[in-house]
């Protein structure tokens, strides 16, 4: 039996001696493979982040001259848009001062117009005046038989003398107390029937060139009417004068004999528009 132990116990021995070994291989080998496999980790580990970070790199590397770029485009396209308002607000500036330029030149040209119209508007009836006044005048030229024969009438000679201390009393009892309804135009009267200036006697004396005082004259009362004498002639005033005269108008204001519509008006420079009838009668 003890044999047997023994035998059994140097079997278990030596398999223990040959397994143990093996197991311890093996065990090292394992333990060997793990550390390999943490050192194989650990390196993918490092390549990994590594490759993330390069990756992180690459990635900002790449953005940033993205962004660089975004910024240079907006700076350039901020430049390009101030550089357009600079030249629409250089184009405008021009287009503003041709614009005033030709309005200004508009208004001048209208107003030069309307200088012209106005003047020749100012100029037609004065030349229609002119005219009517020549073609008037043309009629001073011959009386009729009826004229010639009222040139036997002299109010020189079968007028009444007015003194002058009497004047402004024969002068008021011929003022109008309603001048518009109270005084006659030649047409009205029917036509001038009396003595005719020739034209050239006409035009050195009379006219409204040729303004005078009637104080300066003599004054006599023929057939009811106030006359004076003036320029080789006698006028009658068959009108009476205008009560919105002043009333010693007769003494200070300027006047002068016209001839309009086929018969010859007493004219006040200060009253224009209110001519008096007269009759003319040789000296």
């Amino acid at each position: 039996m003890k044999s047997i132990n023994f035998v059994s116990t140097g079997i278990l021995l030596l398999l223990f001696g040959t397994i143990a070994p093996m197991y311890a291989g093996q065990h090292e080998e394992t333990q060997q493979q793990d550390k390999g496999k943490q050192q194989e980790d650990q390196n993918k580990g490092q390549q990994h982040g590594q490759q993330q970070n390069e990756s992180k790199g690459q990635q900002q590397h790449a953005q940033q001259p993205q962004q660089e770029q975004n910024k240079g485009q907006q700076q350039k396209a901020q430049q390009q848009d101030q550089s357009r308002g600079q030249q629409q607000k250089a184009q405008q500036q021009p287009q503003d001062r041709n614009k005033g330029q030709q309005q200004k030149a508009q208004q001048q040209t209208q107003d030069q117009n309307k200088g012209q119209q106005q003047h020749a508007q100012q100029r037609q009836p004065d030349q229609n005046k002119g005219q009517q006044q020549k073609a008037q005048q043309s009629q001073h030229a011959q009386n009729t038989p009826q004229q010639q024969a009222h040139l036997q009438q002299r109010p020189s000679q079968q007028g009444e003398r007015v003194q002058p201390n009497e004047r402004q009393g024969v002068w008021q009892q011929h003022r109008a107390s309603n001048w518009q309804s109270q005084h006659r135009t030649w047409q009205q009267r029917g036509g001038y029937s009396g003595y005719r200036i020739p034209n050239n006697r006409f035009q050195v004396s009379f006219g409204e060139s040729h303004a005078f005082h009637i104080r300066s004259y003599p004054l006599v009362v023929f057939g009811g009417y106030p006359s004076f004498q003036y320029g080789g002639f006698w006028f009658s005033i068959l009108d009476p004068w205008p009560e919105s005269w002043d009333a010693n108008w007769y003494d200070n204001d300027d006047v002068y004999i016209g001839y309009y519509g086929g018969g010859y008006y007493l004219y006040n420079r200060r009253y224009p528009s209110d001519p008096i009838a007269i009759e003319v009668y040789l000296n």
